[in-house]
């Protein structure tokens, strides 16, 4: 218990970023969820592609990674869904809480 998952996706949109983010709370698969109004440019099929998207960074415990990625493999809109992740080291009190919300 040393560590902080924080883990990376997008939405197309606030209202479905927020539906997200509150699941995650209340399964206790997320601490904390930080929504962000972003602007993406990116190829897709052939084209180049601007849009509005919310970022949605998640913050947890790092054995709950797995149970993260298939929840939001099947939640995320988008066909190929941004799922990126990586373990922090963080303040004592912030892991403690980390864990102390996730846990039933």
């Amino acid at each position: 218990m040393n560590q902080v998952l924080l883990l990376i996706t997008t939405e197309y949109n606030k209202k479905a970023a927020k539906k997200i983010a509150k699941f995650l709370i209340k399964k206790k698969l997320a601490a904390c969820v930080s929504l962000k109004d972003i602007y993406s440019i990116y190829e897709w099929e052939g084209k180049i592609e601007q849009v509005n998207e919310v970022e949605i960074i998640i913050k947890s415990k790092p054995e709950l990674k797995n149970a993260l990625i298939i929840f939001l493999q099947k939640m995320i809109s988008y066909d190929v869904p941004q799922i990126i992740y990586k373990k922090f080291n963080s303040e004592k009190k912030y892991i403690n809480w980390v864990y102390k919300s996730i846990s039933n």
